[in-house]
């Protein structure tokens, strides 16, 4: 079913595996080699930005935004988007995020299971 989800689904898919080709290929990094490569997958690719620190601190913010109360991914494309990068882009951005600053959520992410990796958000009832 081509719903927006899975259409989002896959783009956080699609932005891992862009990121992991990057990873596979990055060269010599000059100050914080994941700051670094997290910027190269951004640019291979083509989601623009014009400031290196800040683009880097909004993908660092973007898995602690994953797990807090009420978030989903569409609230997390919002922020994205609200801090300068396009909505098209989005989708990328937020999955190349995850996949350099939180690998370990990109299984749960991919089948919609954000929060079951921690043991204290399985608790919670409705999650």
């Amino acid at each position: 079913m081509n719903t927006p989800l899975n259409r989002s689904l896959s783009a956080v898919a699609c932005a891992a595996g862009i990121a992991a080709a990057t990873l596979a290929t990055a060269g010599p990094a000059q100050a914080d080699p994941l700051d670094d490569t997290f910027l190269a997958a951004l640019t291979n690719a083509g989601v623009a930005f014009n400031n290196p620190v800040d683009t880097v601190r909004l993908g660092e913010s973007v898995c602690p935004m994953l797990v807090e109360p009420g978030k989903n991914l569409a609230k997390v494309y919002s922020r994205v988007t609200d801090n300068g990068i396009p909505p098209d882009m989005a989708a990328f951005f937020t999955g190349i995020a995850i996949s350099m600053y939180c690998p370990q959520m990109v299984s749960s992410v991919g089948n919609g299971t954000v929060l079951d990796w921690l043991p204290a958000a399985r608790a919670i009832p409705g999650l």
